[in-house]
């Protein structure tokens, strides 16, 4: 046990979440505020900056006891360098962040990609906690993802690894275009996104379906329905489980973890969509590389991100 603690930086579009960890992840003082991005740059970066700072000083430690400072951001990262070079609903495209982040607080930096961050926040103190090697999917608008192989993040050559909701899995009969521009991404089927797109494509076709009268079609009404025991819903949470356990086949053969863990909004399903998945999992993969592996939920929520960017200040 050290008594040194790392801050963690969230950013989002809309808002802002710092967290002070201490070496076993545990999140020990946690502030929020908006991001302002309508303001720019600068004040963007401030706020950063500025929640950072305010979350040391309204916690009861001191700041000699900070070793170092984590961000996590939903964007292309080049971590080596610490720059951001592309991020979509963020006027921070091109900004040298690690660097900004050690001259604003003085204390060595780290940045790294938001779905990474939450993958080894799970490793770190959630879900993965105890075991060498982990996978993390994030369910929500898109599919993210993230490897932790030995309490690091496998980020690959240029910072692509753990892209898991654009593995194209899905047979060309059966295909759509995602959203990156390819046809078959696991995203398509297994995202709350793709879920809805799929229950809508029934209502239009004329299947019978309670969904075809629910208020708001959300991938939530999908699986309300399919635990009703409606037969058109649950054949799309069965697609969706069955290509997220045949991702998990693919992957098992490349990193073999021995763990892998899902979050995201989709995952609330619990049970009802992770038994469907080991099944799926268990007939696509080989023996060996899914003997003792676990298929389980995340358990760190909205906080991961948090953890897991304190858990990159922890690694340098």
């Amino acid at each position: 046990m050290t008594d040194e603690l790392y801050i963690g930086i969230d950013i989002g579009g809309t808002a802002v979440k710092a967290g002070l960890c201490d070496a076993d992840g545990r999140l020990l003082h946690l502030v929020e505020g908006p991001t302002e991005t309508s303001r720019g740059r600068e004040r963007v970066l401030d706020n950063i900056a500025g929640y950072a700072r305010r979350c040391v000083d309204e916690s009861p430690y001191g700041w000699e006891r900070i070793a170092g400072v984590g961000a996590g951001i939903p964007g292309q990262i080049d971590a080596e360098r610490g720059v951001i070079e592309f991020i979509a609903n963020l006027p921070l495209t091109g900004v040298r962040l690690a660097d900004h982040l050690e001259s604003a607080l003085g204390r060595p930096a780290r940045i790294g990609n938001d779905a990474n961050a939450a993958a080894l926040g799970e490793a770190w103190s959630g879900a993965g906690r105890g075991v060498a090697s982990s996978v993390t999917y994030t369910l929500g608008t898109g599919v993210g993802g993230g490897i932790v192989v030995n309490g690091r993040v496998v980020a690959g050559f240029s910072g692509m690894a753990g892209e898991l909701g654009h593995m194209a899995l899905v047979p060309d009969s059966e295909a759509v275009r995602c959203g990156c521009g390819k046809t078959g991404c696991l995203e398509t089927v297994s995202s709350a996104t793709g879920i809805v797109r799929m229950a809508r494509a029934a209502i239009e076709r004329g299947v019978k379906t309670s969904l075809a009268d629910a208020g708001e079609l959300t991938a939530k009404a999908v699986f309300d329905a399919a635990k009703a025991g409606d037969e058109t819903a649950l054949k799309i949470v069965d697609r969706a489980a069955h290509y997220l356990g045949v991702s998990m086949a693919a992957v098992a053969v490349i990193i073999n973890p021995q763990r892998f863990i899902v979050g995201g909004g989709v995952a609330k399903a619990g049970e009802f969509l992770l038994e469907r998945v080991r099944e799926a999992f268990h007939a696509h993969a080989l023996e060996r590389a899914r003997e003792d592996v676990a298929i389980v939920g995340a358990q760190l929520g909205n906080n991961a991100g948090v953890i897991g960017a304190a858990g990159l200040a922890r690694n340098l």
